[in-house]
């Protein structure tokens, strides 16, 4: 690990400003996924800022009957909130689905949604990565690919996003709370935050530089049947092969979320118009555009499948 400098925030403007002062610095709460990537030389900060003192770790009502969702909340503490289990059970059982019980005692709400997009080749220093290094080629590309993105890739980047949380609330339609360095707030809706890789699949966010995650915030709920399946090689602590987020309302109708199978959550409000009539017309709309490798092309009828037994769940 490198040498670093650290300081304690003690509010999130305060935290935004000095981050836009500081070329190389990085925000750490729970440090599940910045620790170990520093450790690797992966992430090489220059300073680092501890926000773990600021005043976000609470889960409140607002005033649309939704929640709001503080940054600092931890994983295990989200998914065992009373209102969570009872309005937001996608979020819930996602939550339960992600890393282990260790982890999701220390990881927070913004970490995991900034968790890195990330595969194999991205932890192998000696290999090329664009997203480690810009410019200098994708190894995943022409290697091996069975965990790798099936849609939304590029000849940049065919990693996928690892989080789980992430895509329950791209179902869910929440949306992110900011402060920027000049202390101004913004909102962004979930849809909008992950990016896909394009040319520059190092930047993987909407975040701009200094920008800190206050809160994430989720609408009133909506009701229906909600179910997070998550399929993988073992069961426990292992990424997504494919997951699928699932809200069934009783007239047919809904939305649905993949993990798995591309750089963000995966979600075309398109498709869902065709679940009534099942998960075949509903995968081939999600996955219209895809192109897999022959290594991961399994996904394709592994979503559809998966998605199915979610609606035979869900209907009864």
């Amino acid at each position: 690990m490198k040498s670093f400098t650290y300081e304690r925030a003690h509010s999130p403007a305060e935290a935004a400003a000095a981050a836009a002062r500081t070329p190389g610095t990085r925000f750490i709460a729970g440090g599940t996924n910045l620790l170990d990537l520093m450790k690797l030389q992966i992430e090489t900060p220059t300073h680092l800022i501890d926000v773990n003192r600021l005043a976000l770790d609470k889960i409140e009502a607002t005033a649309d009957g939704g929640l709001r969702v503080g940054a600092l909340v931890r994983n295990a503490d989200l998914a065992a909130d009373s209102r969570v289990r009872r309005d937001y059970g996608l979020l819930a059982r996602a939550l339960l689905a992600g890393a282990s019980g260790q982890l999701r005692n220390k990881a927070t709400t913004a970490g995991n949604l900034l968790q890195r997009t990330r595969c194999p080749y991205f932890y192998d220093t000696n290999l090329p990565c664009n997203k480690r290094q810009p410019g200098s080629g994708c190894s995943a590309i022409g290697g091996f690919t069975r965990q790798h993105a099936v849609i939304g890739a590029s000849d940049a980047c065919i990693a996928t996003h690892p989080s789980d949380m992430a895509v329950a609330l791209r179902a869910l339609d929440a949306a992110v709370e900011t402060v920027r360095p000049d202390s101004s707030v913004r909102t962004i809706p979930i849809a909008g935050f992950h990016r896909l890789p394009g040319s520059t699949p190092h930047v993987e966010t909407a975040l701009e530089p200094g920008e800190l995650i206050t809160a994430v915030t989720l609408p009133k709920p909506v009701g229906g049947t909600q179910i997070y399946r998550k399929v993988r090689d073992r069961a426990s602590y292992a990424f997504a092969l494919i997951s699928v987020a699932a809200i069934v309302q009783r007239d047919g109708g809904g939305c649905v979320a993949l993990g798995g199978v591309a750089h963000k959550p995966w979600r075309i409000e398109a498709a869902e118009a065709e679940m009534p009539n099942g998960a075949k017309a509903v995968t081939a709309q999600l996955l219209a555009d895809a192109k897999p490798t022959p290594e991961n092309a399994f996904k394709l009828p592994l979503v559809e499948r998966t998605l199915a037994a979610v609606l035979a769940e869900a209907r009864g």
